[in-house]
């Protein structure tokens, strides 16, 4: 798929422009400007940038005051796909000082960047359907893709509008897509390892309907949800039940009676590795097992190159054999991000680890706001026994790949600060 930035509507001809008005042709509209881009780049560093993080980088990613040492991740924070996405919305608003700008959902899941858009006056609209503020765009107005990409139904109701899109999809997803089209197009069913109600899995689910929509898919998401595939397709299922399970995350007239002769095996980009990987082995094992080979099992490696490098950072944080352990890990990033969700996830296995939105959730380092994976809402935990200031600790850090610097380094700073360690004294350490 190539990369847009704007897309335009031409007028029909012939007869059939004859029959029915033509929609107006649209100017395209290059927002990648160099005389744009460097105006984007020193705003985007005024907002996000950091000098901490930059110099925490520098010194290998760990640094002690005192009896105080911050451990942060060798990789964290924004991505490319990330930095470009919010780079061509800042262009956005540039290139169309005057007209309205509107947002399918979140640009990323990241609450403090969405602010940031919201403040520059880019509205955002429903991402999981087709609401009438659709109906109310015309084609002065101008709609931005999120780089998780948006369903097929929502790209064909702006190529109706006929509205300047801005499509900041991640390349990393565009691939994922063009996986699941072929599989379609080959008649092979797409299983997706995601979430059935994120943006970027809706989306995939949708392109996996492929270019005539006869194909099918169905969405799975834990290792138990494989498993009870894994044995429809060894036929030990109970298809009322499985229906039961399942039939709200598959393609429409999905029949697992015929639908897993041949079968495809895709994902959400930032799902946890090694979960992917054991799905991926349990589906290849069983379609072996049926058919005595694995000639009607495809796969291909869609997880993100920076969800894999941000998931194997953290394990080397935790890596006892070769560094001190950490005291306590903090993840920081939105509630609602995939790949930050997923860094806690392996961070509770080893050590307290708390996911924070935000420095504000730090109120001590006895109480910290964070959010519970498990009954999935914020909650306050005690963690007294590193409040002793006598005592040293290691503070590890990490971050999802939609967040940003700024919103790391006040992380940071916060915590230093409740070890009765000043900003003043943190700048000065060259």
């Amino acid at each position: 798929m190539s990369d847009p930035v704007s897309s335009s509507s031409t007028p029909s001809s012939g007869s059939e422009a004859s029959q029915k008005p033509a929609p107006a042709k649209r100017k395209r509209v290059n927002v990648r400007r160099p005389d744009v881009m460097a105006l984007v780049q020193a705003e985007v560093e005024k907002h996000y940038r950091s000098s901490i993080v930059e110099k925490l980088r520098a010194k290998g990613g760990e640094l002690t005051i005192g009896n105080t040492t911050i451990r942060l991740a060798k990789q964290f924070g924004f991505c490319y796909g990330v930095e470009r996405a919010i780079d061509l919305a800042y262009a956005t608003r540039k290139v169309f000082p005057d007209q309205r700008i509107f947002l399918i959902g979140e640009i990323i899941h990241n609450p403090d960047v969405n602010t940031q858009l919201r403040d520059m006056g880019i509205v955002s609209l429903p991402w999981k359907e087709l609401g009438k503020e659709y109906d109310d765009l015309n084609a002065e107005d101008v709609v931005i893709v999120p780089a998780f990409g948006a369903p097929t139904s929502f790209m064909d109701k702006l190529g109706e509008v006929g509205c300047h899109v801005i499509d900041t999809t991640c390349g990393d997803v565009m691939k994922v897509w063009r996986r699941v089209r072929d599989y379609a197009k080959n008649s092979v069913t797409s299983i997706i390892h995601g979430k059935a109600d994120h943006e970027e899995t809706l989306a995939t689910a949708s392109r996996a309907l492929g270019t005539n929509k006869d194909g099918h898919y169905i969405i799975i998401l834990t290792i138990a949800d494989a498993n009870m595939l894994c044995d429809y397709i060894l036929g030990k299922g109970d298809r009322e039940s499985f229906m039961a399970q399942f039939g709200a995350n598959c393609s429409d007239g999905f029949d697992p009676d015929i639908h897993f002769d041949r079968v495809g095996v895709a994902n959400q980009t930032t799902m946890l590795q090694s979960e992917t990987e054991n799905l991926q082995d349990l589906i290849r094992n069983a379609v072996q097992e049926r058919d005595g080979d694995t000639e009607n099992y495809h796969v291909f490696d869609t997880i993100c190159g920076a969800t894999q490098e941000r998931q194997n950072a953290l394990f080397t944080m935790l890596d006892t054999e070769k560094q001190k352990p950490m005291d306590i890990l903090l993840v920081v990033g939105g509630y609602n991000s995939s790949n930050t969700t997923h860094l806690a996830e392996i961070g509770q296995e080893s050590l307290p680890t708390f996911f924070i939105s935000n420095a504000k959730c730090m109120e001590s380092l006895e109480q910290i706001i964070h959010y519970d994976l498990e009954n999935k809402a914020e909650v306050t935990s005690d963690y007294p026994s590193i409040v002793s200031q006598d005592q040293p600790i290691i503070i590890g850090v990490t971050a999802g790949a939609s967040c940003p610097n700024n919103i790391i380094e006040s992380t940071i700073v916060r915590a230093l600060e409740l070890r009765g360690i000043t900003q003043e004294e943190l700048a000065a350490i060259s």
